[in-house]
């Protein structure tokens, strides 16, 4: 053959092939031919499509059209299998692909679902290598496996199966599950042209491309998704399927997460409901924060805008992946696309032209909730966002956001804006715009016009959108608040002062100009402005505390917010709070760095900035200072705070050359005031800065000085002396500290002051007299002037005796004027002397209004001119008149010191000062310092103060310091000083007097020598007894008087500042010796008047014991003397405690801060441990002390506690169980801190010790021990779990931890602890490890764990709970309620919790070693709690355990049986439900074992609660094991039938289910009848009647059950077991056994027919039961003996049952006068069942006539035989139908009809009826219903048409001749029928009489 001509002989072969294959299909004459043939030539038919040769290729698609039109009918099935392997192996052959492709898609759907569904892998395998090689290969395969998968039954989600679903679907390939998943969303998001605003001619949706588009509808294929067409796909219904099967376990949660975010977007609720719940569950697996993600959902939300890209997501989508991006971080990196965002958010409405833009014309509901999902974000981001991504897209999205708002109507918006979703919006922009602006301040925020703060004040203030848009707003501008707290430049600054000045002046209501038009303003910024001047501006700056100012008092009304912040602005305190970063890194221009610390403004600027705007001056000079100044009136409310203000910065100012920087915290407003009053450093500085050099800048201070004196001064004469508050006071002050020059220019005014001197305040008059006397008496001030006022004034006081009301008051101010006038006159030596006279005058008068006034007011101002005049020399001895004596005066004084007035002491004091000293006792000056000393039981401190600084005055003079603040004036002191030996015999009477022990000298004294050291601290003798004084201080510490105690520790820090530096050590290490002693010390001696205790702390009947006098008495009282020695250790541990309390008061912790560095602590450092236990003392003032030295002592904490860790631990363990319960307690507090701060390391070997003691004080006696043990506890338990949190990170610290806390906290310790506490802080503590420990540290201590726990749960239970089970009845309960509740209680125990967790732990060895433990537990089990946990535990680990549990089942099976038999109901129910589970594991022998164990508890036992176990256990078996029940169903289910006739109706449900949940129907008991026949004479032979009854009851339901199918065998079995179940004697519900014996006969006739003795065994047995003598069951027997006499008509039983029944119904029809006489037949029978035994006597008698039997004899015998029992049974009917009962007449009637019913079918009887008596008879019988009580009901009646239809048809065919007259009686009973029914049934009788 030529190289030619092989091609053609090889093209020839391949159209001969196909040749014959086309051959074969034309030769396929029937649908199943065409199958088998294409099943094998289709596919390699289209094979040939590859072909080289065009012509074979033609051939081949021309078989392919005749095979087209040849498979068209349904009934084709086509080699689909075939044709997908085909399709797979050719991936590089178009054409073959594409026929394959086209086959499969007609016959996949022409598959069973089976077929298709084994389809469904090869489908899935590799499908996305076919679209990435063909996409419309590709999309019909996609459609395809959509096709099937509505077919997929998807397994329990979660389960094995679910898990084995992604392998047993072959989807290996991850590139194939990407491909579905990502197509599956795709689908997801599919909506067909035309519904979501996109016109129907474009190829596209939401969220996806034109490609795409066309891959899901099969390239616009038009039925794709038409569910009517058979090709057709339902798009709803097939969402739903994809979501669903993405909930599979063929998915991750990172593979679904797209689709499932898709579905949860859908506008079908049924898709979108399956979709929510996909993404909430798959969202706790896929991290937001993932890059990758969130590029993906920022692509969906917008699209692509490049051509073909997808189009955006729809709006429901969009706002879903909104809410995403609000929880993602990492997607406010992405700035552009954020902007984009919101710049599309907030578009609001326009005309799309291309139908990519179609999403922006979405309004109303949609868009607003897009809108507020995109401010979500926004604010998020705002929030989230780094600093650099803020400042990119910060100021877009504000200028947007302005606009927005501003597009809204602003600041009022719109009408159409005013929606409460537009609002709900604008609220939501005006907070992005704050939190974005506050991100990028340069650019938004800090510009010269501060443009966008205006904005936000303005929309504060005039926005009319409501209170709720109000907040937002302010919210907004509280958000940008902070970026002006950093430096800001000056133009800013300057910009930020004039706008908040402007909206502190701004008025409600009033008008606002706006480009708009003018606005209203309709809400404050006040508060807003004050928070940004204190928070934004210096505290130096003037203008934000003249805001602050405002704040307090620049409007009446003020809201209390604003008050209080404009308070805080003006403190320096509040300030630091507000601004702890200080006042900001660089304010204004080129200035320097702020100071760390808060600067006052400057005095003289804050002085000429404030007076112009509270006075009606514009500027005030210097030279013209009354005349042009003026209080305004609008703002006298800021006067009184902005001239403390003031003050406060004149003092501060001027102290910083004394103590540089000062430190303002809480209390340095009265610091201030200390220094100014006390200090003499401080005055000294104060006096240098109010009379400055005269420099330029000193000038401005001068004027400034100055101008605030004058203010002072109008504010004080204000209002006609009324004055202004504060302002008298602060001019007093800063008089009393200026030059007489500084002075000179007010002096000359003092004229006009007596409306202040004459004022009705008392506080006026007493200000305006001193600023008076400082004033008056300046050289400065005329002499004329001043003799002018001084007759004045003293003209007034003269009028003291007539004066009353405002007189009173007059005269008041007249007395302190000149009291304080001639003082400052005599030291100032007025150069122009007043005359003598007018002083002596002025004495005179003081003195007689001494003597013999009675006002009060007159005699304080009395005392106050005393003392003012005595003070400066005014007033001696030699001064006093004539008619008094000095000892008048002191007695004076003396007598109003005992009621409290203080200023008549210290005018004693002074009065003293100008005394001579004297050795004689009987000296005045002396007479007055005892007089002094005997004020010490006067109980008011200040008193006591008060004579100790009198003290300090009669003994030095003017050296006390006391007196630094009453020299007011420039001029030295008076020359009064004492020499030092009057100062050292005061000192050494009050170191006497502190020995003293009666607690009101021991105050006194201790009040005195602090006074002393105090003022006098300087003198020489003092400096010498500074260790006496000590001494005395120390022994006061122990006092239980607080005010002592603070005395005390106030005087030892004055010791150690006078002292050396010997003496500090010393007094530091006496101090340290006592705080750490705990031997008695009372501080001194014990005398009978020794205060001891607190009256009333120790009560007795008669009162309490307070002193050791008491104590004495009461020891006496009992004759125990013993009693002495116990209360004086009380007192001395209470004087140890409460000298422990005044540790830290008053600049203790200052001095012993010092020792610390390089005194006696430094050198100690074994008192850092009870130094830091005594930092836990439960009293608070102690711990608050301790605290206070603890900070001042430890420099460095953590490096103190690292080296002395263990020595204080150590200390803390050996203390914790002392006898003092403040040191137990302090131990437990401090052990739980220390340990909390430290490494495991450091305290790990005293763990074991930490945890018993801690334990052991659990227990303590005391309630607060208690609690501290058990936070101590709890801190061990913390630290505990925390660290097995922690994981392998703490791996070693856990275990190690574990190995020493649990064997500690199951020992008797612990859980086996008496006290009940113990017990539940150790089960506490047990399970928060249990819960948090891993299974590797966990294992070792699970066996113990569960057996201890199993325990507890019994031990632990309430103890009421026993009791009230006890004593059920009382509450009107039941054991099985109360049982019920504790079951549940168990099940929800945490221990139950722990116990199932340490079994999710188990591992082989674990389980092994539990097993002998959970046996113990098991075998140990006492209480109810127990045993039923217990039984949960078996049960969990026969489930969730099972593969570990599975060799241990049996062995816990037989134990098991043992406590089945629980006498408490619901443990054995526990245990029998365990058994179930347990018999899963178990063997089959096991459980044979269980199933027989259960058999001889219901069979054997004599007790009925064993047979209700026996029933739980096979229901339990049945329920749980139902595998292994089915399996040996023929050894368990014959028992469970019998028992299901139990009499006991739980026994009887429990059988009954275990059988009905296990058979299929009645037949089942064909199918173990031999079984249950055997089981049954077993049992019928049972010693317990109760289960002889149940088995005969089985028997009977066996012989019912089986109804027809009672074959030979089946009733050979059935007979024996029958009539044993009918012998005996009769008893309750045996008439059913007797029924089945009657069901017997009927359907197994054979059996005894066959059988002769059975036949006859049959007969007596039904005539033994008729004869029973039981009334209730003697009405069944009569029943059934005539059913059997009816059935057995191979005997005439006639005469037997004539026998039997005659008499009974003989007896039962006697009259009623005879129903007395006694009955064998009628005992107990009531009437129903009377009547019902009559009835079923009569129809047995009817029953008899058996024409079978009477038809077998000769014809001649039959009539009179028939007649014979006819007219017997006619002479009891008629007696029967006497009683009227309608149940005999129902019976008669019945029994008659079927009678005639037999007779009508017996020809040869019915012949001859008109020969003989029987028509007679039957007629007789009839006319018994028509006459008498016969004619009754309509039952009746109908009843008895039937009977004469049935004779009527009987004589009709036998011509009797009684049928005329039978004819009569009917047509008589027609005529009075009421019934259309019976009257039907008489017509027919009558036609069968006619015939």
């Amino acid at each position: 053959m030529s190289e030619s001509a092989k091609p053609t002989s090889s093209e020839a072969k391949e159209l001969s092939l196909i040749g014959k294959v086309e051959l074969k299909i034309a030769l396929a004459g029937t649908d199943a031919e065409l199958k088998t043939t294409l099943k094998t030539f289709l596919a390699p038919l289209l094979l040939k499509l590859a072909s080289e040769h065009l012509n074979v290729r033609n051939k081949v698609i021309s078989v392919c059209q005749h095979i087209n039109t040849r498979i068209k009918s349904p009934s084709v099935k086509l080699p689909v299998a075939a044709l997908l392997q085909q399709f797979r192996q050719y991936p590089s052959t178009p054409l073959i692909r594409h026929f394959d492709l086209l086959y499969i898609q007609q016959g996949i759907r022409r598959l069973s679902i089976t077929k298709q569904l084994k389809l469904l892998p090869i489908i899935v395998n590799g499908i996305s290598s076919d679209a990435s090689i063909s996409a419309s290969h590709g999309a019909v395969l996609f459609n395809l496996l959509l096709s099937i998968l509505p077919n997929l039954s998807l397994p329990e989600r979660g389960s094995l199966e679910d898990r084995g679903l992604r392998d047993q679907l072959g989807l290996a390939r991850s590139e194939d599950i990407t491909f579905l998943a990502l197509w599956f969303g795709k689908l997801l998001l599919y909506t067909p042209n035309g519904s979501e605003h996109v016109e129907s001619t474009q190829k596209a949706c939401p969220g996806l491309s034109a490609d795409e588009y066309d891959f899901l509808t099969l390239h616009d294929k038009k039925d794709t998704w038409s569910a009517g067409d058979s090709a057709g796909l339902n798009l709803t219904e097939t969402k739903i399927t994809i979501a669903r099967f993405l909930a599979s376990g063929v998915f991750t949660d990172q593979e679904r997460f797209l689709p499932a975010l898709f579905s949860s977007a859908d506008s079908n609720s049924r898709i979108s409901n399956v979709g929510v719940d996909l993404l909430r569950r798959a969202s706790s697996n896929v991290s937001l924060e993932d890059p990758t993600l969130i590029q993906q959902l920022f692509h969906i939300y917008f699209g692509n805008t490049s051509s073909g890209g997808p189009l955006p997501a729809g709006p429901a989508l969009k706002i879903q992946i909104l809410t995403l991006l609000s929880k993602s971080v990492i997607a406010t990196t992405f700035t552009a696309n954020v902007i984009q965002l919101l710049q599309e958010g907030l578009t609001t409405s326009e005309a799309p032209d291309a139908s990519r833009d179609f999403l922006k014309s979405v309004s109303g509901r949609e868009a607003s909730k897009m809108r507020k999902s995109a401010f979500s974000f926004i604010i998020w981001t705002g929030r989230m966002g780094s600093f650099a991504d803020l400042q990119v897209i910060a100021p877009p999205l504000v200028h947007r956001l302005r606009e927005y708002v501003e597009g809204q109507g602003w600041p009022n918006p719109n009408d159409d804006a005013r929606s409460a979703q537009y609002l709900s919006l604008r609220g939501m922009a005006y907070q992005s715009i704050g939190i974005l602006a506050m991100h990028s301040p340069r650019e938004l925020l800090l510009e010269p016009n501060l443009d966008l703060l205006h904005w936000l004040f303005k929309a504060l203030s005039e926005d009319g959108s409501g209170s709720d848009i109000a907040v937002s707003v302010e919210e907004a501008i509280g958000s940008v608040l902070n970026c002006f707290k950093t430096g800001l430049d000056w133009d800013v600054e300057e910009g930020l002062r004039s706008l908040l000045l402007h909206h502190m002046t701004l008025d409600d209501g009033a008008m606002s100009d706006h480009s708009n038009g003018p606005t209203q303003v309709r809400r404050s910024t006040r508060f807003v402005a004050v928070r940004f001047a204190n928070r934004c501006l210096r505290y130096s700056d003037v203008v934000a505390r003249w805001i602050d100012l405002l704040a307090i008092g620049g409007r009446p009304g003020e809201r209390h917010e604003v008050i209080e912040e404009g308070q805080k602005g003006l403190s320096p305190y509040w300030y630091q709070i507000l601004n702890p970063l200080g006042e900001g890194a660089s304010r204004g221009r080129g200035s320097a760095a702020a100071k760390p610390t808060v600067q006052f403004p400057d005095f003289s600027e804050t002085i000429e900035f404030i007076t112009p705007r509270i006075t009606s001056s514009s500027r005030v000079e210097q030279q013209e200072l009354l005349p042009n100044l003026s209080l305004n009136e609008q703002t006298l409310e800021i006067v009184a705070p902005a001239v403390t203000f003031c003050r406060a910065i004149l003092i501060s100012q001027a102290l910083v050359s004394v103590e540089g920087d000062i430190k303002f915290d809480v209390d340095w407003d009265r610091k201030l005031d200390s220094a100014v009053s006390s200090d003499e450093l401080a005055r000294a500085a104060i006096k240098a800065y109010l009379n400055p050099s005269s420099t330029v800048g000193n000038d401005e201070r001068t004027r400034a000085i100055s101008t605030f004196l004058l203010v002072l001064y109008n504010g004080m004469v204000w209002n006609h002396g009324e004055g202004l508050p504060k302002c008298g006071e602060y001019f007093v002050d800063v008089c009393a500290l200026c030059s007489n020059a500084m002075l000179s220019q007010l002096a000359p005014h003092v004229i006009s002051w007596t409306s202040s001197i004459w004022s009705n305040k008392h506080d006026t008059r007493t200000t305006a007299a001193h600023a008076f006397g400082i004033l008056a008496s300046h050289p400065a001030f005329p002499s004329e002037e001043l003799q002018k006022l001084l007759v004045t004034l003293l003209n007034k006081a003269r009028t003291w005796k007539s004066a009353v009301g405002a007189g009173i008051n007059q005269v008041h101010g007249s007395i302190l004027a000149l009291g304080f006038l001639w003082g400052r006159l005599k030291l100032r030596a007025h150069p122009d002397s007043l005359p003598e006279t007018d002083l002596h005058v002025l004495v005179v008068l003081i003195f007689d209004i001494l003597a013999e006034s009675g006002e009060r007011t007159l005699q304080e101002a009395i005392v106050t001119a005393i003392d003012q005049l005595c003070l400066f020399s005014v007033l001696g001895p030699a001064q006093i008149p004539p008619n008094y004596t000095p000892n008048m005066l002191v007695d004076k004084m003396i007598e109003k010191a005992r009621s409290g007035n203080d200023k008549a002491i210290l005018a004693l004091g002074h009065f003293a000062m100008s005394l001579k000293e004297s050795k004689s006792e009987d000296s005045l000056h002396n007479q007055i310092l005892n007089r002094l000393y005997a004020l010490h039981d006067v109980r008011q401190p200040e008193v006591q103060f008060a004579v100790g600084e009198a003290l300090t005055c009669a003994a030095t003079g003017w050296d006390s310091k006391s007196l630094i603040a009453v020299l007011d004036v420039e001029e030295s002191p008076p020359d009064l000083v004492k020499p030092g030996a009057v100062l050292s015999d005061v000192l050494i009477q009050v170191l006497s007097h502190c020995k003293s022990t009666k607690p009101a000298m021991r105050k006194a004294s201790a009040i005195w020598l602090l006074c002393i050291v105090q003022f006098n601290g300087h003198a020489p003798c003092v400096q010498r007894s500074l260790r006496q004084c000590q001494a005395a201080f120390k022994r006061f510490l122990a006092d239980r008087d607080s005010l002592v105690q603070e005395t005390a520790s106030r005087g030892l820090a004055l010791v150690y500042e006078k002292g050396g530096k010997q003496l500090k050590d010393d007094l530091v290490r006496d101090l340290m010796a006592s705080f750490t002693s705990t031997n008695a010390n009372l501080g001194g001696s014990v005398a009978e008047d020794t205060e001891l205790f607190e009256p009333g702390a120790l009560p007795t009947a008669e009162g309490s014991v307070t002193t050791y006098k008491d104590i004495m008495s009461l020891a006496s009282e009992v004759g125990d003397p013993s009693l002495v020695y116990r209360f004086m250790s009380l007192a001395s541990h209470d004087a140890i405690w409460s000298s422990r309390a005044a540790f830290g008061r008053f600049g203790l912790d200052t001095l012993l801060s010092d020792s610390s560095v390089d005194g006696y602590l430094a050198q100690n450092p074994k008192l850092y441990p009870k130094l830091f236990r005594y930092r836990f003392d439960p009293n608070p003032n102690v711990q608050r002390a301790m605290n206070d030295i603890w900070v001042a002592t430890v420099k460095d904490p953590a490096s103190i506690l690292e080296e002395h860790f263990d020595e204080i631990l150590d200390d803390l363990l050996r203390n914790i169980l002392g006898k003092e319960w403040r040191v137990r307690q302090a131990c437990c507090a401090a052990i739980a801190d220390l340990v909390q701060g430290s490494h495991f390391e450091k305290y790990e070997k005293h763990l074991n010790k930490i945890w018993a003691k801690s334990f052991k004080v659990v227990d303590d006696i005391k309630l607060s021990v208690r609690t501290a043990a058990m936070a101590l506890v709890s801190v061990l338990a913390g630290i505990l779990t925390r660290n097995l949190e922690a994981g392998e990170s703490a791996g070693e610290k856990a275990s190690s931890m574990l190995q020493q806390v649990v064997p500690f906290l199951l020992s008797s310790s612990g859980l086996e602890a008496s006290a009940r506490e113990i017990q539940q802080y150790a089960l506490t503590t047990l399970l928060s490890i249990i819960k948090k420990s891993s299974g590797k540290h966990l294992k070792p201590f699970i066996p113990v764990l569960v057996e201890v726990m199993l325990a507890l749960l019994s031990s632990l239970e309430p103890e009421a709970v026993n009791y009230i089970h006890l004593n059920a009845s009382k509450y009107d309960l039941t054991e099985e309620k109360i049982d019920e509740m504790r079951l549940i209680s168990v099940r929800g125990s945490p221990m139950m919790e722990a116990i199932e967790r340490c079994l999710d732990h188990l591992d082989e060895p674990t389980m092994a070693a539990l097993s002998p433990a959970l046996e113990g537990a098991l075998k140990g089990a006492l209480g109810l709690p127990s045993k039923v946990g217990c039984s949960r535990v078996l049960v969990s680990l026969s489930t969730r355990r099972s593969f570990l549990f599975r060799r241990h089942g049996g062995h816990f099976l037989k134990i098991v049986q043992k406590l089945v038999l629980d006498r408490n109901e619901t443990v054995s129910n526990s245990y029998c439900t365990a058994c179930g589970y347990l018999a899963r594991l178990a063997s089959d022998t096991e459980v044979l074992g269980t199933v027989d164990f259960a058999k001889h508890i219901y069979f054997e036992s004599e007790d009925s609660r064993h047979r209700i176990v026996s029933g739980d256990m096979i229901h339990a078996i049945s329920k749980h094991s139902n595998d292994r029940f089915a399996a040996l169903a023929k050894d368990i289910l014959p028992f469970a039938f019998i028992a299901k006739h139990d009499s006991i109706i739980h026994v009887k449900q429990l059988f009954a289910s275990s059988w009905d949940e296990n058979v299929g129907g009645s037949r089942a008991v064909l199918l173990y009848l031999e079984e249950i026949v055997a089981l049954a004479k077993h049992s019928l032979n049972a010693a317990q009647w109760e289960i002889k009854q149940t088995t005969s009851r089985a028997v009977a339901d066996a012989v019912l059950t089986c109804g027809n199918e009672l074959n030979q065998t089946s009733a050979a079995l059935l007979w024996p077991v029958l009539n044993d179940a009918l012998g005996g004697k009769t008893w309750e519900g045996k008439e059913r056994v007797l029924d089945a014996f009657i069901v017997f006969i009927q359907k197994a006739p054979h059996f005894w027919k066959d059988n002769a003795s059975v036949a006859r065994d049959m007969e007596k047995l039904i005539i033994r039961e008729s004869k029973r003598r039981n009334v209730a069951y003697r009405r069944y027997a009569l029943r059934d003996l005539g059913l059997f006499a009816e059935i057995r008509d191979d005997v005439d039983m006639y005469s037997d049952i004539l026998d039997i029944v005659a008499p009974i119904i003989e007896d039962l029809l006697k009259d009623e006068t005879e129903m007395d006489i006694d009955s064998e037949f009628r005992d107990h029978l009531s009437g129903t069942a009377r009547d019902a035994t009559l009835a079923n006597a009569i129809s047995a008698l009817f029953l008899t006539i058996n024409f079978n039997n009477i038809s077998r004899r000769a014809k001649p015998f039959i009539e009179p035989d028939l007649t014979m029992r006819l007219t017997t049974i006619l002479q009891i009917v008629s007696k029967a139908s006497l009683t009227g009962s309608r149940v005999i007449q129902a019976a008669i009637i019945e029994s008659e009809k079927i009678l005639l019913e037999k007779l009508y079918k017996q020809d040869a009887i019915v012949d001859d009826l008109s020969s003989g008596q029987l028509d007679r008879l039957l007629l007789d019988l009839l006319l018994t219903f028509y006459k008498g009580r016969m004619d009754g009901t309509e039952q009746i009646r109908e009843l008895r048409a039937d009977v004469t239809l049935s004779l009527g048809k009987v004589l009709s065919q036998g011509a009797s001749p009684l049928i005329a007259f039978l004819k009569d009686t009917v047509t008589k009973a027609r005529a009075d029928e009421r019934s259309s029914k019976i009257q039907l049934t008489l017509d027919s009788a009558l036609e069968c009489l006619e015939q």
